[in-house]
């Protein structure tokens, strides 16, 4: 599995948003917050845009919100918006894959691995990473 910078990067503007979900962020704001290259953001923020995970609005209080709510995107849901397939084998997805003689069983463990990342991608939303603030409203249940 190869987490691709672009993955990475709309991982982490995502979580800027969802920091503060009630006003909206520039790609400027986020670039300089998470050390990203503004170029590359903007090209990632718009696939976000058409993937839906991000909705923007224009003028001098327009910018970038979360599309949905931090607790119903999850990271396999960025990572396929971003990179496609969860995991390839040279390039191509695991689902035909057939192997012939001794190396039968090999296809077999490849999809074992990719379902089970996509479970534990799947399970994990950007609520679930944003850290707890003690005294804040966005405190998770059980934080310490």
């Amino acid at each position: 599995m190869h987490i691709s910078a672009k993955a990475d990067y709309a991982t982490r503007a995502l979580l800027e948003l969802a920091r503060e979900p009630a006003r909206p962020l520039t790609c400027e704001a986020i670039a300089s917050s998470q050390q990203i290259p503004f170029r590359f953001l903007k090209s990632v923020v718009g696939e976000l845009r058409r993937a839906g995970l991000v909705r923007s609005q224009r003028g001098c209080e327009g910018g970038y919100w979360l599309g949905r709510p931090a607790e119903e995107i999850s990271l396999l849901d960025v990572l396929r918006a971003m990179d496609g397939e969860l995991i390839t084998l040279r390039s191509e997805p695991l689902a035909g894959l057939d192997y012939p003689g001794p190396a039968s069983g090999l296809p077999g463990l490849w999809r074992r691995i990719e379902a089970e990342a996509a479970a534990v991608l799947g399970g994990t939303t950007l609520s679930t990473l944003l850290p707890a603030e003690a005294d804040g409203p966005r405190a998770r249940k059980g934080a310490a």
